[in-house]
C-alpha cells in the first residue's frame, strides 16, 4: 500500500470494519475478554488499595502483577500477552486522566471519577493489539491465540495498520477498528467561500442556498418503533433482584438496533453533506458551536437529534482531510450582529423572530442567514475584517486551541 501522489500524511485515523465471526472465533473471543476483564478488575482493586494506603501504583507495579499472574494462573496463561498488556497500558492512560482532571477540579471529573469495575453483562468486549499481536494474511484478520476472522471490507486500507481494535456492540455485531496513517488529499481549488451557522429548526444554514442542511429527523421517525421496544422491556422487566427474561433480552437488543441505525443515519447526513461542503469551497467559517447546554433547554430532544456536534466534527475532519481552510467562529453576538453594516442590537432577539431587521443601515434578512454572513466576516473572509475567531487546520495550525480534536 502506497500513498497517493501528491498526498502528504497529516496523522492517524481510524478505518472500521464489520466482522463476521463463526461460533468457533466468538467462544475464543470472548476467553480473551474475560481474561482481559479480570486483568482490568485487578488493576482496580490495586489502585483502590494503593491510594487508601497512601501508595503508588503505576505502571511498573502493575507489570509485575500481570507478569506473577500468568506465572500462577494457568487459565490466564492460556490467553495471549499482547491484549493483556495493552489493557494495561490503557488502564495507566484512563488513570492518569482522571486524577488530572480532578486535580485541575474540573466540573465533570467527580462524576467520571476513577476507572471503576467491569461487570460481566454491562461491560461489552474490546481487544487492543498491537503491531506484533495481528496481521491481516488473504483477507483474514488472524489475531496472536490462533484467532482468524472474516473482514468485510467496505472500502481499501490507505496504509498498513499500526494496531488494531476488536470490540463488539451493544446490538452485538463485532467489528475491528485499525489505526491507520491518514494522507491529506488536495482537492481542486474553488475560489469559492462559504459561512455556517448552527440550528435547530435547520440544522445548518449557510451562506449557500444549495449548501443548507435541514433537519432530518431520524430520531423522531424511529420513535413510535423505539416506544414498542420500551414498552415491551417494561412489561417484560424482572423483579429486582432476578434475572432478566430471554423476552426482556430480546426487546433490548432490538432498541439498542434501533438506536444504532439512528446513529449511523446521522452520523451519514454529517458525512455526505460535509463532503460536499468541503469539495465546492476553499475556505470555510464555522460557528463554534456547543450544543450541550442545549440538553436542559425544552429544545433537548429536537437538538439531539439535530446531531450537530457529529455534524461539526465531520466537517472539522474533511476540511482537515483535504487541506481546506477553516475557521471556528466564536458564537456570542452573531445574531445581534448585521452582516452588512457591522451595528448590534441592544437586546437579544428571542428565539420566535426569525427575520433579523438592522435599525442602523436598514438591512432585512433571514435571521439564520444573516447570523452566516456574519461568520464570513468575523473569519476576515470579507473585507469588513475578523474578530474573536480561531482558525483549523493547514494553514493556521498555531491557532489551534484545546478541545479540538487532533488530526
Amino acid at each position: 500500500m502506497t500513498t497517493p501522489e501528491g498526498a502528504e500524511e497529516t496523522g492517524h485515523a481510524r478505518y472500521t470494519y464489520r466482522l463476521r465471526v463463526s461460533s468457533t472465533a466468538g467462544t475464543a473471543l470472548m476467553g480473551e475478554w474475560s481474561r482481559c476483564k479480570w486483568i482490568w478488575n485487578e488493576c482496580v482493586a490495586r489502585s483502590k488499595k494503593a491510594h487508601n494506603q497512601n501508595e503508588k501504583c503505576g505502571p511498573a507495579a502493575l507489570d509485575k502483577m500481570l507478569t506473577e499472574a500468568r506465572t500462577v494462573m494457568t487459565w490466564l496463561r492460556e490467553g495471549s500477552s499482547v491484549p493483556q498488556q495493552q489493557l494495561i497500558r490503557d488502564f495507566g492512560k484512563s488513570r492518569a486522566k482522571a486524577l488530572k482532571d480532578i486535580k485541575a477540579r474540573l466540573p465533570m471529573a467527580r462524576r467520571a471519577g476513577m476507572p471503576r469495575y467491569k461487570k460481566k453483562h454491562q461491560a461489552d468486549p474490546s481487544l487492543n493489539y498491537t503491531q506484533r499481536g495481528f496481521r491481516i494474511k488473504d483477507g483474514r484478520l488472524h489475531l496472536a491465540g490462533g484467532i482468524s476472522l472474516s473482514v468485510v471490507w467496505s472500502r481499501e486500507l490507505p496504509k498498513p495498520p499500526s494496531s488494531v481494535r476488536v470490540y463488539r456492540d451493544s446490538p452485538g455485531h463485532w467489528y475491528c477498528s485499525f489505526v491507520v496513517a491518514t494522507t491529506n488529499e488536495a482537492l481542486p481549488e474553488t475560489g469559492e467561500v462559504i459561512g455556517i451557522d448552527w440550528g435547530v429548526k435547520e440544522t445548518a444554514t449557510t451562506t449557500s442556498d444549495e449548501h443548507d442542511l435541514p433537519h432530518a429527523q431520524h430520531g423522531k421517525k424511529a420513535a413510535q418503533r423505539l416506544a414498542h421496544y420500551q414498552r415491551q422491556m417494561a412489561r417484560r422487566r424482572a423483579p429486582r433482584g432476578k434475572a432478566q427474561s430471554k423476552g426482556y433480552h430480546e426487546a433490548q437488543k432490538q432498541a439498542a438496533k434501533l438506536y444504532k441505525k439512528v446513529a449511523r443515519q446521522r452520523e451519514d447526513t454529517g458525512r455526505k453533506w460535509a463532503k460536499k461542503v468541503v469539495r465546492d469551497h476553499d475556505a470555510l467559517a464555522v460557528e463554534d458551536f456547543k450544543p450541550k447546554f442545549l440538553a436542559k433547554s425544552t429544545m433537548a430532544r429536537k437538538a439531539a437529534d439535530a446531531a450537530i456536534g457529529a455534524t461539526k466534527r465531520a466537517l472539522i475532519e474533511m476540511a482537515r482531510k483535504h487541506g481546506r481552510e477553516l475557521h471556528l467562529v466564536h458564537p456570542a453576538h452573531t445574531t445581534m450582529d448585521c452582516a452588512q453594516c457591522g451595528a448590534r442590537t441592544k437586546h437579544a432577539l428571542p428565539l420566535s423572530e426569525r427575520t433579523y431587521a438592522c435599525t442602523a443601515c436598514g438591512a432585512v434578512s433571514p435571521r439564520d442567514k444573516n447570523s452566516a454572513h456574519v461568520m464570513l466576516v468575523r473569519a476576515g473572509l470579507n473585507p469588513a475584517g475578523a474578530d474573536r475567531v480561531r482558525a483549523v487546520g493547514p494553514p493556521v495550525r498555531s491557532q489551534r486551541e484545546p478541545g479540538i480534536p487532533s488530526p
